[in-house]
């Protein structure tokens, strides 16, 4: 098995006209991403000292260059992580300094935000910047890869077992974790999905997914495998303009979130030929109403329509195949090709059919662990049925049916996902415990039929403060990416506590969802 970057080399000797990627009206083909990513990982090495296993930080939108940074670093033997380009400076400290951060690829709208962050982090070396920039150890973009030579030197870039990429997610303490994926468990990954889904090299993908997002992330992944055209673009915030590419890009692959379908759904001037040329949806993050499930197979009469259920620690872990859709359509299915999922008791048992407990999951796509946080690896990988395998506990409450259909039915610790995002409340909480006036702040996530789960902050303010909804909100903007901020407020005289004095938020939890509370001893 060959290191991952070797799929775009592979993909550019065999069709290097075709466009790998089209982003803002700009094509790129396969040729062209191939000798910029050489070009940059030659970069990497000459002008940045890269060496085998560094890390290389992409702070970017969805863009070209994020592309070529990504198999650019791969082919230097490194090791990349996408950022979200909404992380604010501290946060993007903190993962600087966790993965000691060699170099930042970012471009010159965001270069105020990395300086601040690189300023913290005394690992990095060198902030290459698309568009240009001054500051220390800032370099642009265009000069950085002119100064090299056009091929990177022969000289071993290391094996599949190698760390490929650190995916952050959010974690329980408040601080994200670098999830470690190597080139054999992407690998895994891709073949597994695009098996599945059928893919093949003539498809056009449209993804308005963010690149940070491991969902996005693999769409571009998965594109180069097959030899695939990505059309990237940056949002869906503006259905009308991304729907009509569709028809103009003759789009084969759209893959959907809920909050993406629910907009698709309620257009009232949805034009058929749109949809004509897509043969088949993908959707994650929470499950789409059964309702929605309806609308998107009346609107895309030709597609195939997949739900799927995973997390970032090993990308994807069951999908529902779409003939199964009208006699489960509140299924995620079963698991994906090569691998195996159960339900587990808290000891580890597996228990009979319809019994409520943890999904575990099995297979080449599982992740290595967190980077640098055994006390939270041993917690979520568990040994498996031979003495050098690890399985994935999901913390995710599941049943499965006779047939083996799985089920989703809650989660067990208290991270939320909202709008495919997983959010920490403890580190929503920490910015609101910086308002000035807040006494106390709990997070808890709200059933929504379109985020799966909507923020909601409650807050205890001190005595005589004249704090509103907007200026929480407000300030949960200027610190938080845009998912993670509250969408609800709510203001209470006083919060639930343990009778040690912890807020209660398992019980808070419960009542947002309309559950009976635990008792006050939990």
């Amino acid at each position: 098995m060959n290191r991952y970057e070797e799929h775009l080399r592979r993909a550019a000797d065999r069709a290097p006209a075709r466009n790998a990627i089209v982003n803002n009206g700009v094509r790129t083909s396969y040729a062209e991403l191939e000798a910029a990513a050489e070009r940059f990982a030659a970069a990497l090495v000459h002008e940045a000292n890269f060496a085998n296993g560094e890390r290389c930080v992409l702070f970017l939108d969805n863009r070209v260059e994020t592309a070529v940074g990504l198999f650019g670093t791969l082919r230097a033997g490194g090791v990349f992580s996408v950022i979200n380009p909404t992380t604010k400076p501290d946060k993007l400290a903190y993962v600087l300094n966790n993965c000691e951060a060699s170099v930042i690829l970012t471009q010159s709208a965001l270069l105020p935000n990395a300086l601040r962050a690189a300023a913290q982090a005394p690992s990095v070396r060198r902030i290459v910047v698309v568009g240009g920039g001054e500051g220390e150890r800032v370099a642009d973009y265009d000069a950085f890869l002119a100064a090299a030579p056009a091929r990177l030197p022969p000289a071993p870039r290391g094996v599949d077992i190698d760390l490929a990429m650190l995916v952050y997610t959010s974690g329980s303490t408040g601080q994200p974790k670098g999830v470690m994926m190597t080139h054999r468990n992407v690998e895994f990954a891709a073949t597994s999905i695009t098996t599945y889904l059928e893919a093949r090299a003539d498809d056009v993908v449209l993804s308005v997914l963010p690149l940070a997002f491991d969902y996005g992330l693999y769409q571009l992944l998965m594109c180069v495998k097959m030899g695939a055209t990505l059309v990237l673009e940056k949002s869906f915030a503006f259905p009308q303009k991304i729907l009509p590419m569709l028809a103009s890009e003759r789009v084969t692959g759209f893959p959907l979130v809920p909050t993406m379908a629910a907009l698709v759904v309620q257009m009232r001037n949805f034009d058929p030929a749109w949809a004509a040329s897509v043969r088949y949806l993908t959707n994650t993050a929470a499950a789409l109403p059964p309702a929605h499930i309806l609308r998107l197979q009346e609107l895309f009469p030709n597609a195939r329509v997949f739900s799927m259920y995973g997390m970032t620690e090993s990308k994807r872990c069951t999908y529902l195949p779409p003939e199964q859709l009208p006699r489960r359509p509140d299924s995620v299915g079963i698991a994906i090709p090569g691998t195996e999922v159960w339900v587990a008791d808290d000891e580890g048992r597996r228990v009979a059919p319809n019994v409520v407990g943890e999904l575990v999951v099995r297979g080449g796509h599982v992740m290595q662990g967190y980077w640098r946080n055994d006390e939270a690896t041993a917690k979520t990988l568990k040994p498996g049925r031979y003495p050098w395998e690890k399985v994935l506990h999901t913390g995710d409450l599941f049943r499965i049916d006779e047939e083996g259909y799985c089920y989703f039915v809650g989660r067990k610790d208290d991270i939320i996902k909202s709008r495919g995002e997983k959010v920490s409340p403890k580190e929503v909480e920490n910015v609101l415990y910086a308002l000035p006036g807040v006494r106390e702040a709990a997070v808890v996530g709200v059933p929504d039929e379109v985020l799966g789960r909507a923020l909601k902050a409650l807050l205890v303010v001190e005595e005589g403060s004249a704090l509103q909804a907007r200026d929480v909100i407000a300030h949960c903007m200027a610190r938080l990416e845009d998912f993670m901020v509250p969408r609800l407020i709510e203001f209470r005289d006083a919060l639930p506590k343990t009778n040690t004095g912890k807020i209660r938020r398992a019980a808070l939890q419960a009542e947002a969802e309309g559950r009976e509370m635990p008792p006050a001893d939990e």
